[in-house]
């Protein structure tokens, strides 16, 4: 994937600001309630999150289903993105995500994303305002993941980059410090509160690795790997939130969940039928309901690896944000699992 810029929320005291229209902030400030869906939208080049629960995501039919935009800018801590060569601000967003917490912040919620132009940040939510953010280094690197440690750090994956990192994001809002571990095709990251690891995604394997040292110097360490099944291709990754011993991992051939307890990779799940087709960039069951979202291209989206449309199973139809070039999408919940 590769595309464009990014633009800035707009918040207030009393309101927020949204593609145009105004609600009440207490509306945004939850951010973890059953149904709401976070992406970025490669056209518009921001952070969305909206409702599934709301039948059309058409903004001229239901401007309500739009419950938070994002972009860094000046305004909201980021100078960096009103640069002409800002490499921070060319790309599509490729990962976002919503969490407890965040670098420096003791309480409330943070949003991470990276695009694949070379950011990866981190802002406070709802306000949008900075937290830490990287320029990686431009189009060569693809960013495609990140995540929030509970140290206040930030790990990142990177496809062209081939790397896994953490970040000492929990030291300043402009520390570029890291501790690197390779991968070829880098495209997931994630934390495991349980086993205390972080699970990393890549073309041909699946690695835990262990986060060592201090917030100010981290180490990496692998303790686990298993081979890819099928063909292989890494895509996405992301928690069963109906069992815990359990990832959904997606490659170029199929969706599976990984058994952590044994090691291996099964196509038996709910709505396997339905959910486990070829290319699937992101998919995740929402806690609690077990509904299952997912994302692919579809034809006539403008590029290869984009759709317009969230795809949902055991619960809510399919919702379409017209014009959008979305990548993968989650389930707006700042648990790990």
């Amino acid at each position: 994937m590769r595309h464009g810029k990014w633009l800035s929320a707009t918040t207030g005291a009393a309101l927020v600001t949204t593609l145009g229209m105004t609600v009440p902030a207490q509306a945004v400030s939850g951010g973890d309630a059953y149904g709401w869906v976070v992406m970025g939208d490669g056209k518009a080049h921001q952070v969305v999150v909206l409702d599934s629960r709301n039948t059309s995501w058409d903004p001229a039919k239901d401007p309500g289903a739009l419950k938070w935009k994002w972009k860094p800018s000046a305004k909201n801590g980021f100078p960096e993105a009103e640069l002409d060569d800002c490499t921070l601000c060319s790309g599509a967003i490729a990962d976002a995500r919503l969490r407890y917490g965040g670098p420096r912040q003791s309480g409330g919620k943070s949003v991470l994303a990276v695009n694949d132009g070379g950011f990866i940040g981190v802002a406070s939510y709802p306000s949008g305002q900075r937290l830490w953010a990287v320029d990686t280094g431009g189009d060569g690197i693809l960013p495609h993941a990140v995540e929030l440690l509970p140290d206040g750090n930030v790990a990142a994956a990177a496809t062209k980059g081939s790397w896994v990192r953490v970040y000492t994001a929990s030291q300043s809002s402009t520390s570029k410090k890291y501790a690197e571990f390779k991968l070829p095709g880098g495209h997931g990251v994630l934390w495991d509160p349980a086993a205390e690891l972080l699970w990393a995604l890549g073309d041909n394997d699946l690695v835990a690795l262990k986060v060592g040292g201090t917030p100010a110097q981290p180490t990496l360490t692998e303790t686990q790997r298993v081979a890819l099944p099928g063909k292989k291709g890494g895509h996405d990754m992301a928690p069963v939130f109906g069992d815990k011993g359990r990832l959904w991992i997606t490659t170029n051939d199929a969706v599976y969940q990984y058994v952590k307890s044994t090691s291996t990779f099964t196509t038996e799940y709910a709505n396997a039928d339905k959910v486990n087709v070829r290319l699937v960039k992101s998919v995740g069951d929402q806690q609690g309901t077990g509904q299952i979202l997912r994302t692919r291209p579809k034809s006539g989206c403008g590029a290869s690896w984009c759709t317009d449309t969230v795809e949902f199973f055991g619960g809510t139809a399919s919702r379409t944000l017209p014009g959008a070039k979305i990548y993968k999408a989650r389930w707006f919940r700042p648990d790990y699992q």
